[in-house]
């Protein structure tokens, strides 16, 4: 097993002393990219769908390919000289807290430090262990199960927020197990693959991983610099959404020719 050390952050208290700097609307210097990766390490397949700039944030949507059964993780890479805050929800519940997200700045975050990744892969349910992500049936998912919400099934969303600048500032420092913990789930139920498979895709609360982290002091901007949001959808689904084109090639006259000689009509066999 790979052990991953994480960095978590949640709400710091700023001594008074320690006035704030905002970057002033000023772009990343370089980029920050998002992919969904299989167990196994291989990227999902994505189709893009929009990217655009809404106010100071750089909106990018895509589409995702999602398979059933598979444990999945989000990684990060950080190609730019400053560290960054990330929040991350998936099927519209933070994966930190489990509370639901709305992907603002005083949401629990990840850290990730300059010209470094971080890789994401469960619920977090304590300062050293994710229950690991998977697709499955909407009925199934953690925030049907957990929360009986639907609002935003079927989606990973991922903010990037730019730390304030400040001239050496002081932190209250608080203890590790302040943490807040994602509610936990009863066993999960990956059995359930004989769902209907026109229902939607969701993200289920898997097996227990180790998973340390650490807690530093960040104090994000108040608007994200990019959003980055995937909708996941199983691949029967994309293709009758006509996303991805899954229509079978014409056969050739005389290039697909069968096999062998058919036998003519009413033709008696031995």
């Amino acid at each position: 097993m790979r052990y991953l050390v994480i960095v978590i952050i949640a709400a710091m208290m700023m001594a008074a002393s320690a006035p704030a700097y905002s970057h002033g609307g000023s772009r990343l210097e370089g980029e920050v990219s998002i992919e969904v990766t299989s167990e196994s390490g291989s990227t999902l397949l994505f189709i893009p769908h929009k990217d655009f700039w809404e106010g100071g944030t750089h909106v990018v949507k895509r589409y995702l390919e999602a398979r059933r059964g598979e444990n999945y993780g989000i990684v990060i890479h950080n190609m730019t000289p400053e560290r960054i805050g990330v929040v991350i929800a998936v099927d519209g519940r933070n994966i930190i807290s489990g509370k639901k997200s709305d992907l603002k700045n005083n949401e629990a975050m990840y850290i990730v430090n300059s010209y470094d990744y971080g890789e994401y892969d469960g619920w977090r349910t304590a300062g050293d262990k994710v229950h690991k992500f998977y697709f499955t049936d909407m009925a199934d998912s953690y925030a049907m199960r957990t929360f009986s919400d639907s609002t935003a099934m079927g989606v990973i969303a991922v903010a990037i927020y730019r730390e304030k600048e400040r001239p050496q500032p002081l932190y209250e420092q608080k203890r590790l197990d302040n943490i807040y913990p994602a509610p936990s789930a009863e066993g999960s139920m990956k059995g359930k693959m004989g769902a209907a498979r026109d229902e939607s895709a969701g993200t289920g609360f898997g097996d227990e991983q180790y998973s340390p982290t650490i807690r530093v002091a960040f104090e994000p901007e108040n608007t994200p610099v990019q959003k980055t949001l995937f909708k996941y959808e199983w691949r029967e689904v994309l293709c009758r959404k006509g996303i991805l084109s899954c229509r079978e090639e014409a056969r050739n006259r005389l290039w697909d020719e069968d096999a062998y000689a058919p036998y003519p009509p009413g033709y008696l066999r031995n």
